[in-house]
């Protein structure tokens, strides 16, 4: 079977490294808040050019940590897009607040910039834009809106490490960025953890304290916080593959190369990467509305593929009670139902690629 993600064909590459990784703390005993954590926040920092990097237990409290730390609480309103995973909304109705929906590109699966501005209100603080499937949203018109209206910007990177946009890497645009290592993604480890990156001294103050239990002295709490610190072996484990992150997303893009070598129908769109954006191909994902039936061919194969996402968010029974407007989120629905993403990780093979794309160009 060709699965959407082989874990174990990466972790027998790394064995050694992520084995004498692990034992190293279970030999120190120091696992939460301990060196391994530090030096990824350092490694991470540098890797991105930005002055801090603060480790959390998973890419939905980096979310909710980077909301808390840029200010935003009941009432405020937070522009994103529908078409992404819950964890990006849930976090601003988690903290009260309301989550306003933008529409997509078709290109990009991106929120389009050009339909924010006409969501704004006096009641708008902050947009997340998500650099969706691995590909960075269009951030110069996002952040010359920020600018204009003086909102903040929380960059979701949870499927886009090493994405970058006209040279520089997607999560240091905006005020925070934040990174999720689910072990699926393009940066993982073997649990959950995630990471808030930021510029700004005081935010990123905050979230480290909102992290661990709203303080920065033991015992003594500023804010109401949470426990939500990435643990020691997960750090170590993020660390070794962080070495070799630079090699396993070219892979990716070379992977997706071969898929748009090999799919030959007519009837599929292939996802398109715009120019000066480097695409990191999280997830392959095509659309067509023969989306069931190519789905079904490669199940019928033993080949794994998945649709992300097949409810937009508006559509969620959570915000069924929401004021959202839906007339205008019609590309999100439209993608909803004919998006498809193939087998994407960097040890996938040519003959893996070629067998996945005979069966697709095959199927009625």
């Amino acid at each position: 079977m060709i699965q959407m993600v082989d874990l174990q064909r990466q972790y027998k590459l790394l064995k050694a490294e992520i084995d004498a990784a692990i034992q190293e703390v279970l030999d120190n005993t120091q696992f939460i808040l301990g060196p391994k954590v530090s030096q990824l926040e350092e490694k991470i920092a540098a890797y991105h050019g930005i002055s801090h990097a603060i480790g959390v237990a998973n890419g939905t409290d980096a979310l909710l940590l980077a909301l808390r730390g840029c200010g935003i609480g009941q009432g405020d309103e937070v522009i994103t897009t529908p078409f992404t995973f819950i964890a990006t909304a849930e976090v601003i109705a988690e903290l009260n607040a309301v989550p306003v929906f933008v529409d997509i590109v078709p290109g990009t699966f991106n929120i389009d910039p050009q339909k924010i501005e006409e969501k704004i209100t006096d009641k708008t603080k902050a947009i997340i834009p998500v650099h969706l499937y691995g590909h960075p949203a269009d951030m110069e018109p996002i952040l010359s809106i920020g600018k204009k209206y003086n909102l903040k910007i929380i960059e979701d990177c949870a499927q886009a490490f090493g994405a970058e946009y006209k040279g520089q890497k997607v999560g240091t645009f905006g005020d925070c960025g934040c990174f999720s290592f689910f072990p699926s993604k393009n940066l993982a480890c073997y649990g959950d953890g995630g990471m808030v990156v930021a510029h700004n001294d005081d935010i990123a103050r905050t979230v480290r304290m909102l992290r661990n239990h709203g303080g920065s002295v033991k015992y003594h709490h500023e804010l109401l916080g949470y426990n939500s610190r990435l643990d020691e072996i997960q750090a170590a484990i993020v660390a070794v593959k962080l070495r070799r992150i630079e090699e396993f997303n070219e892979s990716r893009r070379k992977n997706a190369d071969m898929y748009r070598v090999h799919i030959t129908r007519d009837d599929i769109i292939l996802p398109g990467e715009e120019p000066d954006c480097r695409h990191v191909y999280h997830q392959f994902t095509i659309r067509s509305d023969r989306r069931d039936s190519i789905a079904q061919a490669l199940k019928d194969h033993d080949i794994a593929s998945a649709i992300y996402y097949p409810i937009p968010l508006h559509r969620q029974v959570v915000f069924a009670d929401s004021e959202t407007e839906t007339d205008d989120l019609k590309i999100s629905e439209q993608c909803s139902r004919d998006v498809l993403s193939l087998p994407m990780f960097p040890e996938l093979t040519e003959m893996e690629i070629r067998q996945i794309c005979k069966v697709i160009n095959h199927a009625s």
